[in-house]
């Protein structure tokens, strides 16, 4: 294993740097082909792609399938409505075009990228700190159950999570090297795509300015980048590769009450003080832990937040590398959660990107203890796998044979020419499409409310996404005579009531939570 040089700055000197990116680039191969990263890579492909296909597509992954239909043009035109921006629908819309639909094609385009994002990490950590720590932040990436899962949907969150993990390396070999201004063009084009890719991306713009500021400020060895032409001019650039967008955003921002009234924002339940601690474990066990007993609820929190301390005080770096990670992680989680006290967006897979911060925080802190107290921190790092091997059992724990593709199938194979085809639900509709073969136009109901107000789903959200000759109103508009079935949820009342009188069930089926039940028309009720 190569030995990393010691820099005037105190920290390790950047093992792919040499004279022309031509030599660089043959010493980068060389660094990934003699590395441990191989199988730290290797365990986090296995669990994200073991059983990749067992989950049916949800509401969500459809309209992002729905959205990855149109044309490039259709497709900024309708982002443009949607709550997050075109460029993940443009890259799984190029993505199919490749490899088709399947849903192991399309599922995989994420998979790679929750890979990629765990040597991103690897290869940040090495750059703040040991190799120890780089490899313990891989092992813990590999494993941390959000983003494993996230690595499985076909969305947009794996993507956020290597674009901002990517800019956070290149800003830290620009710290390095100021002169290289190539570093910073890099950044500016990675924090450009992250914008595209998702708002919240601009959490991380914020957290790399906070830390260039902290290092600016800081007591001893005083970096003066953030008063640097070429960072504000590399942030200018940002803002102007943005501004095409920038109109949609705007008009989004002005109609937030209509996505809101459409279900696509604020459907989140309204935060409590407990909703901080929950969002920590539902990063690392996929459960909100609430049912825990309150000093074992309060624990996880609390230990992170002691690693964390240990981490940035622990940190005898020039650069102060732990705080990029602290505030990387702890700012966006703290900014977002107090911002849903106002509209609910505290929602797990907008903040996942920012949960790969916590590992690496994690393995900093660990490694710092090792150098001390050897056995509390072997403690550590096997008490925090343990977690997360039970997150991941929990991502894995999904039976097959339970999802709403067995319903979609069903009625596939007994559908026959004039059937007709209504669901109950926008989420159950945008699944059901992705796996009908039937060659009909499905149908969503969306009949007036008691006082007459109609309820389809506006322009904006999900809305954007259908036609208007989707919408079914009333019952009565089928024709008389033919079949019907019916798709809605399995459990509460009836969506579909009052059913007409003549209607009678010849067949019935359920799984995943839906139920398809097939009408025939009898002429002499009763």
């Amino acid at each position: 294993m190569a030995v990393n040089r010691v820099t005037p700055m105190g920290d390790t000197q950047d093992p792919f740097a040499a004279p022309g990116s031509w030599f660089g680039s043959l010493r980068w191969v060389r660094w990934v082909k003699n590395h441990w990263l191989w199988p730290v890579l290797a365990l986090a492909a296995f669990v994200r792609f073991y059983d990749l296909t067992a989950a049916a597509i949800w509401g969500d992954e459809g309209s992002s399938l729905l959205l990855a239909r149109y044309s490039l043009s259709e497709i900024w035109k309708h982002a443009a409505f949607d709550v997050h921006p075109p460029l993940y629908f443009m890259l799984l819309h190029g993505w199919i075009e490749l490899f088709g639909d399947g849903i192991l094609a399309i599922r995989s385009l994420s998979a790679l990228t929750g890979i990629a994002a765990v040597g991103l990490g690897v290869w940040l950590v090495d750059r703040l700190a040991t190799r120890r720590a780089a490899f313990i932040a891989g092992l813990l990436l590999a494993l941390l159950p959000t983003a494993v899962r996230y690595s499985q949907e076909v969305r947009m969150y794996a993507l956020l999570g290597v674009l901002l993990l990517a800019a956070s390396v290149a800003l830290v070999y620009w710290i390095r090297r100021p002169q290289r201004h190539r570093y910073l063009l890099y950044y500016a084009l990675l924090m450009s795509a992250a914008l595209y890719t998702h708002y919240f991306a601009v959490l991380a713009a914020l957290c790399h300015w906070l830390y260039l500021i902290a290092i600016r400020v800081q007591r001893g060895y005083r970096f003066r980048h953030i008063q640097r032409w070429n960072w504000w001019l590399a942030n200018l650039a940002i803002v102007a590769l943005y501004l095409p967008w920038l109109p949609n955003l705007l008009d989004l921002l002005q109609h937030m009450e209509q996505l809101k009234a459409g279900g696509d924002v604020g459907w989140e339940p309204a935060v409590t003080l407990s909703s901080l601690p929950s969002m920590i474990w539902s990063w690392w066990i996929q459960d909100d832990g609430e049912t825990l007993p309150l000093l074992m609820f309060a624990a996880l929190p609390l230990a992170f937040l002691a690693l964390a301390v240990v981490a940035v005080m622990r940190d005898r770096s020039v650069s102060r590398g732990s705080i990029l990670l602290a505030l990387y992680t702890g700012l966006p989680l703290l900014l977002v959660f107090a911002v849903s006290f106002i509209t609910p967006v505290f929602i797990e897979r907008y903040l996942t990107a920012y949960a790969l911060g916590l590992p690496m925080l994690a393995a900093l802190a660990i490694d710092r203890l090792y150098s001390r107290v050897r056995l509390l921190a072997l403690a550590v790092l096997v008490a925090l796998i343990g977690v997360e091997l039970v997150g991941v059992n929990n991502n894995a724990t999904v039976d097959s044979n339970d999802q709403l593709d067995r319903v979609v199938n069903y009625v596939n194979q007994h559908f026959l020419p004039g059937d007709r085809i209504v669901t109950s639900d926008m989420l159950w509709y945008l699944s059901y499409v992705y796996y009908d073969r039937s060659g009909a136009k499905v149908r969503l109901y969306t009949p007036p409310t008691p006082s007459g107000q109609p309820t389809r789903p506006n322009e904006y959200g999900f809305g954007t996404l259908v036609t208007g000759d989707v919408y079914l109103d009333s019952l009565a508009e089928l024709p008389s005579a033919g079949r019907v079935w019916l798709v809605g949820s399995v459990d509460g009342p009836d969506e579909f009531a009052p059913l007409p009188a003549t209607w009678q069930v010849s067949a019935e089926t359920h799984a995943g939570g839906i139920k398809a039940r097939l009408f025939i028309p009898n002429p002499s009720p009763g």
